[in-house]
């Protein structure tokens, strides 16, 4: 299967397996490059800079053809971590970077000098096209049905416009769990596909087997959006807990957060206490259980080695 992104990236299948915060890590990509599709994860899933370096240089080792690995990279402020990350990113090398949240424009001009290829998040035909601008080699079109924060356009509506609009490839985020749902991108406009929740239940994701049965068990009709993480809608699965704390912010935090000066604040202090809580929830069983997934997990019908969840895609 040959597109813009399988020549971009050299894969045999336009696939990327999604950067997801405590889940994604080396043995994942690893299997992910062997099964033929490119690999990437959160830079902020390594506390040090010394743990991301160690994670690069495996991951270089296990490289093998016709697959690629990449890192994912907060570029706005919240994320102190980022100029660092970046120059480490840069100084040891990988395939390709994704950005989310914020400007590109520092990691698109460091990142080519350093030959490395650079997607970004996008969710609106204005912001894309900003990006095309400042040089980012694809635009990664997060729509209404991904996992954890997404768009408000739909699939089929924010690829068509985004294919049609832009000179660049269009990767087409969420809504996929099946090869029927990847040649429905394509058939978009599409030129790959990021594909995160499926990778969840994986053997090799790095979290609890109760965060894996979950996404079996549970369904498309089980995603609800929470602002009860980051202050930002955030689509996670509807379990007792979350119904118990309900998804909407509390009072004081909505009144806050009309005052101009401490808004920024007020974020912070929520991303802080909701990343913590969906750590514990990765990371050990326990009855507060926030998991980040998406509507795909639908398809979801076992725990399987990462090798078996491509061959599900793309078979």
């Amino acid at each position: 299967m040959t597109t813009k992104l399988t020549q971009l990236l050299n894969i045999k299948y336009p696939i990327i397996q999604a950067p997801m915060f405590l889940v994604s890590n080396v043995a994942m990509v690893t299997e992910a490059m062997k099964a033929g599709i490119a690999g990437c994860i959160p830079a902020l899933n390594y506390r040090t800079l010394d743990e991301l370096r160690t994670a690069i240089k495996e991951l270089k080792a296990n490289k093998v053809e016709g697959g690629s690995f990449g890192f994912n990279l907060i570029v706005n402020k919240s994320n102190i971590k980022y100029k660092s990350q970046l120059e480490v990113l840069c100084e040891e090398g990988c395939d390709f970077i994704i950005t989310s949240l914020g400007s590109p424009e520092e990691t698109i001009r460091q990142a080519h000098q350093a030959g490395i290829k650079v997607f970004c998040d996008v969710t609106d035909l204005r912001f894309a096209e900003k990006v095309q601008q400042l040089g980012a080699d694809a635009a990664i079109a997060v729509n209404n049905e991904a996992g954890g924060h997404r768009g408000n356009l739909s699939p089929q509506e924010l690829t068509n416009l985004l294919s049609q609009k832009l000179t660049i490839p269009v990767i087409s985020a969420g809504g996929v769990g099946c090869k029927a749902d990847i040649d429905k991108m394509l058939s978009y406009g599409a030129e790959g596909v990021s594909v995160g929740s499926p990778f969840i239940a994986s053997v090799e994701a790095g979290v609890t087997d109760e965060y894996k049965q979950a996404c079996v068990d549970y369904g498309e009709k089980d995603i609800v959006m929470t602002e009860r993480i980051s202050g930002t809608p955030c689509t996670v699965i509807n379990t007792p807990y979350v119904q118990k704390i309900g998804t909407k912010q509390t009072w004081i935090e909505r009144v806050l957060n009309k005052n101009r000066k401490l808004k920024k604040w007020v974020k912070m202090i929520r991303f802080s206490i909701g990343m913590k809580a969906t750590e514990n929830a990765a990371k050990k069983a326990t009855y507060k259980t926030v998991w980040v997934a998406g509507p795909s997990i639908e398809h979801t019908k076992a725990i399987l080695p990462v090798k078996d969840i491509v061959s599900n895609l793309t078979n």
